[in-house]
């Protein structure tokens, strides 16, 4: 479902956990019934945050290099020559 954006088989999933015995996949369901509009656009639409995530992540990795070494400019003139 995940893998092939099936997201129109979702209530079924949810309906065939709800009856199962395994408490952890309740307890799941009952998250992901907290936000299920946001779950079914992931499961459906072809859209990534994965660019974004990348970013995120080349930022967090220069920060730690440079954590106690420098203050703010010299990190933003390493984040900008990192690209």
């Amino acid at each position: 479902m995940v893998r092939k954006r099936q997201g129109v088989h979702l209530d079924r999933w949810i309906e065939a956990v709800s009856q199962s015995a395994i408490p952890e996949l309740r307890s799941f369901v009952s998250g992901l019934l907290n936000d299920k509009e946001a779950v079914m656009a992931g499961l459906t639409l072809p859209y990534s945050n994965g660019p974004v995530e990348a970013q995120v992540q080349k930022l967090k990795v220069v920060k730690r290099s440079m954590f106690g070494r420098a203050k703010l400019p010299l990190l933003r003139q390493r984040l900008l020559n990192a690209a």
